[in-house]
């Protein structure tokens, strides 16, 4: 019996329960904050309610501070939400199941606000496309954060192109649009937790999509130039037993 891997073996089992007992801990904590927090704000919103009648300057200053309370008690919700979801995401009950109407799914969704904004959608799904193991719930979340930062980066119009394609491994799906892009040290750090260039921002989306990409056994790596635009790519294995 190889005594160090049996160690090495009882070592990973006990790094990952006390992963585990972390995970759980933090996303309880995330709940306890979240409870008086959602007091605050809706009692400085009642607040700020009894000041807004009012004509006095020194009421009006008051009201302005309200809403600064308000509006970051509003971020820390959501900040502790996204959390909340990265902490759960621990064991997925997988399926068999089609990555071309996942992503169809969400472009659709956005199909109203991209024509608001004047983005096209341009569509290479590929119709032999095999099948992959998913978990529907996640995998959504994950692609909609995704479409979502590529309209965000064209608020003036522009195209999203989304290719389903077949590699030597698996299947792939690319994102790329014509957006702002990033400079490089953006992009370098993207994936980073709690990282963020948007104001309000909790730096998680990005960091939950790699995740769950990651806990279906894939990869996401993005290329970006700044003014040219971003390309997404997600990379999933296909089982053999899928794959016949």
């Amino acid at each position: 019996m190889d005594v160090s891997s049996e160690y090495a073996d009882g070592e990973g089992d006990q790094l990952q329960a006390n992963y585990q007992e972390l995970a759980q801990l933090a996303s309880s904590l995330a709940h306890e904050i979240k409870n008086p927090l959602s007091v605050i704000r809706m009692n400085m919103e009642l607040l700020a309610e009894d000041f807004e009648q009012s004509e006095s300057p020194r009421d009006h200053r008051a009201l302005n501070k309200m809403k600064v309370v308000q509006d970051q008690c509003t971020r820390l919700e959501k900040l502790l939400n996204d959390f909340i979801k990265f902490a759960r995401l621990r064991e997925l009950e997988f399926n068999a199941g089609s990555l071309n109407e996942q992503i169809e799914r969400v472009l659709d969704l956005f199909v109203p606000q991209a024509e608001e904004l004047g983005v096209q959608f341009v569509r290479y799904l590929d119709t032999k496309l095999p099948s992959i193991r998913l978990e529907s719930q996640t995998l959504h979340a994950a692609l909609l954060n995704l479409v979502k930062n590529a309209l965000e980066a064209m608020p003036n119009g522009g195209e999203l192109t989304v290719i389903t394609r077949q590699t030597r491994d698996g299947v792939a799906l690319d994102l790329i649009d014509s957006g702002c892009g990033m400079a490089a040290e953006t992009a370098g750090r993207m994936f980073d937790a709690f990282f963020t260039t948007k104001e309000g921002g909790s730096g998680l989306g990005l960091v939950l999509a790699r995740k769950v990409v990651e806990a279906h056994g894939g990869r996401i790596g993005v290329q970006s130039e700044l003014g040219q635009g971003t390309k997404f790519i997600l990379e999933f294995p296909v089982p053999a037993r899928l794959a016949e």
